[in-house]
């Protein structure tokens, strides 16, 4: 809903396209700030708590941007829009790894799949109101509060603070604050999100550039990304229950990593789809993969592990875009795209941090139940 809306704020706050990049910055920073902050305290108040204050806090700071009329103003409303969205992604996924072991069978790229599906609504109902003529405040403002009501009803279902007492919590403590193995872990996330990024940000401009086509027919390079992308999280959950997260990882980073390469050396636009839509379907599954690991570690809190973890894959979705803008100044864009086909395949090869352990439990609001 905000993204639909950055053009009309742009206009109405009368800043330049450089101005917005640095405020995005800011948005970024809030978003690493509320991630960091919200892992420990999840593991000390139950993520259902942090769900409820984060996710209110998000919904509320929605309006923030379409109330803003100057640059500090938006800045401001940005850095306070980031932290709660970065403090939800941690809380959240924190509660989903939980309902994953009382679930007892993979279910968070699941919940990934809703994700996408909640940016595609948002950008469909947001593009409908601009046709209509509603204003970002008005928009912004009913987003606001249809989102404080979901999270109102929603966190009553949400496991219990009890629930997150792992035997294994109090036994084991982490003995240097980065272990290595969230270290391995959160260094994957990175690459992958990393790639990640580079697809959102230059797949349309990438084919447009490359194969000299009008820009509605370059926006179906996104389209195909952005479909296989929603089907492989919505399938990838089976796939990890048969083949286990490591190949899902592993087989996703190399079937992405094809994909990228299509792209690298075709010239011709249905390769070009195919290769952008193998692209997504790759990297589909491989992070919800590594965050349902990093919330199974046997060491250190959940939480704290989620927030590392989380925030070192953000820094690379934030790294990608512009890491590939500075690559264009010396190499076309096309082969730039030789950045995100090295990070897939380094991620490939270390795919087995992921590997669960022998024994994990599941947890549930009655009690624990040993899985295997």
């Amino acid at each position: 809903m905000w993204v639909v809306h950055i053009p009309a704020i742009e206009d109405r706050t009368a800043i330049a396209h450089s101005t917005l990049g640095s405020l995005l910055l800011l948005l970024a920073i809030g978003a690493i700030a509320g991630m960091q902050l919200s892992g420990p305290l999840a593991d000390r108040y139950g993520s259902r708590l942090l769900v409820a204050l984060s996710g209110t806090l998000l919904a509320v700071a929605t309006i923030g941007p379409g109330l803003a009329s100057t640059a500090w103003q938006l800045g401001l409303a940005l850095m306070i829009f980031g932290f709660g969205n970065g403090a939800l992604d941690v809380s959240m996924n924190s509660q989903a790894v939980l309902v994953e072991q009382a679930y007892r069978r993979p279910i968070m790229s699941a919940f990934h799949g809703m994700f996408s599906i909640g940016g595609v609504v948002g950008s469909v109902v947001g593009a409908v109101t601009i046709r209509a003529g509603w204003s970002p405040t008005t928009t912004l403002a009913a987003a606001s509060v249809l989102g404080v009501v979901v999270i109102a009803v929603c966190t009553t279902r949400l496991l219990p603070p009890a629930a997150h007492a792992r035997p294994e919590q109090h036994e084991r403590r982490p003995r240097a604050r980065y272990a290595p193995r969230v270290l391995a872990m959160g260094a994957v996330a990175f690459a992958l999100m990393l790639a990640e990024g580079v697809a959102n940000d230059w797949t349309t401009l990438q084919v447009k550039e490359h194969l000299d086509v009008s820009g509605s027919i370059a926006a179906l390079a996104f389209g195909a990304f952005s479909l296989t992308m929603t089907v492989g999280r919505f399938t990838a959950d089976r796939v990890s229950s048969t083949l286990g997260p490591v190949a899902v990882v592993r087989y996703g980073a190399l079937i992405a990593a094809v994909g990228i390469g299509l792209v690298v050396v075709s010239g011709w636009l249905p390769t070009t789809l195919l290769g952008w839509a193998l692209f997504g379907l790759g990297l589909s599954g491989c992070v919800p993969q590594i965050f349902t690991a990093a919330g199974n570690l046997g060491t250190g809190a959940a939480g704290a592990n989620m927030s590392r973890v989380v925030g070192m894959g953000y820094i690379g979705f934030l790294v990608g875009p512009a890491t590939i803008g500075w690559l264009t100044h010396l190499v076309p864009l096309t082969v730039a795209m030789v950045v995100p086909l090295v990070c897939v395949l380094v991620a490939a090869r270390f795919a087995g941090v992921v590997h669960p352990p022998h024994r994990t439990v599941a947890v549930t609001a009655e009690g624990t139940l040993p899985t295997r």
